[in-house]
């Protein structure tokens, strides 16, 4: 028996590979299939199924693509509804993978259509679950994200609740979870960073297994749960309702462009020019009007935030050989439409006497001589809510980057804005973002709120994330 967690940290998503006698299964692939396909061959397997656990909002599963590359079955749960090809196992239906036993267990919460897998190994004894978004480490899976009709949140937290309570508990505390997610995915709200744990371990630390009653756990669960990202409904319709190949992607993503054939295409196509490079590098030197996610960051996430068409043109900046892992991620979280890169990265756009812009990039010390020399100066705080409310300094505004298209409009172009997160990611997306909205006067905190609490600016005294839940 193998089974190999294959975990995409900027993601924070889990894959499984499952193998016994020759025969293999994948649980949840992530869009791109080859490392599959790849494994599955080294080992001298054929991949006979490709269980999904649901219909995923927060990336793009690979399910389509494997099966026709595999020949592999695709399985959901009950009640899911896919508009391709597939199996939808009954609640207790059993599926074979060599020595191995694959039971459906239909847990509903988190979707409708929920489904966690119970392995039992080639001696008949449970071994493991692997979960989805029904069970993480530490939490449960988010119950607002298929309310339909007359269903509610917390109709979907009851739902979670009898499934947890009557499918799960009842195994036995050796058994191994392996969720969908870890620690830094929207799909929860305090997941752990550990990718798996017993399930005994589970029922005394996880919050969610320790509630006393149905009316506690939705209480907990449902509480601070924050607005999902707009992308999880347009990934979720994708992944039930197909998409095309990954290799059509990377064809038409995948085009070299010199600098004029690159500013011809972003005129003619009113492409976005997304820019991925390391944040101070960007500051630099960028071509006008282009946005910064930068690929050693939560870089996905980011852009299914904040780029809401998922039909955009995209044109890329990137660091030389990454054209095509920065193609991937973006797929991952469904936008399709790249339709080239600047070849050469942006020496070439400089070498071509193309006009450039830069954002001004200051040290904490001097954002705090800034402060001293005009205590009037406008700063905003572009972290989490519960971020800011946690500590921060006396005289910043909260603006949340994940609503800067809600508040960019309340900005004046004419006036200067310093801008700061905790880590100096995430206030150079805003600062690219509100450039290229015309605000230019933007100065960018680098090393962000970590650095400013080595300065004597004033900050509000820390309140734990925890107290804040009860107060």
């Amino acid at each position: 028996m193998k089974i190999e967690q294959i975990y995409t940290g900027c993601l924070a998503e889990a894959a499984y590979y499952i193998e016994s006698n020759g025969e293999a299964a994948i649980i949840d692939p992530l869009r791109e299939v080859g490392p599959y396909l790849k494994k599955a061959e080294q080992n001298g397997a054929k991949i006979k199924y490709i269980f999904e656990t649901h219909f995923h909002a927060d990336f793009v599963s690979g399910h389509i693509d494997l099966a026709e590359k595999s020949g592999a079955t695709i399985v959901y749960g009950p009640t899911a509804t896919p508009a391709f090809k597939a199996h939808i196992a009954t609640d207790g239906e059993q599926f074979k993978i060599g020595n191995l036993t694959i039971t459906a267990l239909h847990t509903p919460g988190h979707t409708l259509e929920s489904t966690t897998y119970l392995l039992t190994d080639a001696e008949g004894k449970n071994h493991c679950i692997f979960t989805g978004d029904t069970l993480f480490i530490g939490d449960v899976g988010r119950p607002d994200l298929a309310q339909k009709g007359t269903l509610t949140m917390n109709d979907l937290a009851g739902l979670l609740y009898d499934s947890l309570n009557e499918k799960i508990k009842p195994l036995a505390d050796e058994v191994i979870v392996y969720p969908g997610h870890g620690a830094g995915s929207a799909c929860g709200k305090s997941m752990s960073k550990e990718t798996f744990d017993t399930l005994g371990h589970q029922k005394q630390v996880n919050y969610a297994l320790k509630a006393a009653t149905k009316e506690q756990f939705i209480k907990e669960v449902t509480d601070g749960i924050l607005p999902p990202p707009q992308y999880f409904a347009k990934n979720a319709a994708m992944n039930k309702g197909g998409y095309e190949s990954i290799d059509e992607v990377f064809e038409k993503g995948l085009n070299p462009l010199s600098p004029q054939a690159f500013e011809d295409l972003a005129n003619q196509t009113s492409a976005l020019i997304l820019d991925t490079r390391d944040p101070q590098v960007f500051a630099k030197a960028f071509i006008p009007n282009a946005i910064n996610i930068g690929l050693n960051g939560q870089f996905a996430p980011w852009v299914g935030a904040l780029i809401t068409d998922l039909k955009q043109n995209i044109l890329l900046v990137t660091d030389e050989g990454k054209e095509e892992e920065t193609i991937t991620r973006l797929a991952r979280v469904g936008y399709d439409y790249t339709i080239g890169y600047l070849e050469g990265g942006i020496a070439a756009w400089q070498n071509a006497g193309k006009q450039i812009d830069q954002v001004t990039s200051i040290s904490a010390e001097e954002f705090e001589k800034a402060y001293q020399s005009n205590p009037k100066i406008l700063a905003l705080d572009v972290r989490k809510p519960g971020e800011y409310e946690a500590e921060h300094l006396d005289f910043t505004h909260p603006r949340p980057l994940d609503y800067i298209n809600d508040w960019t409009s309340e900005l004046d172009a004419q006036k200067t804005y310093y801008v700061h997160c905790a880590g100096g990611y995430r206030s150079m997306i805003a600062a690219s973002i509100l450039k290229a909205r015309g605000v230019d006067n933007v100065i960018d905190v680098a090393g962000g709120y970590g650095a400013i609490k080595n300065t004597q600016l004033k900050r509000t005294d820390f309140v734990c994330p925890s107290k804040m839940a009860k107060s």
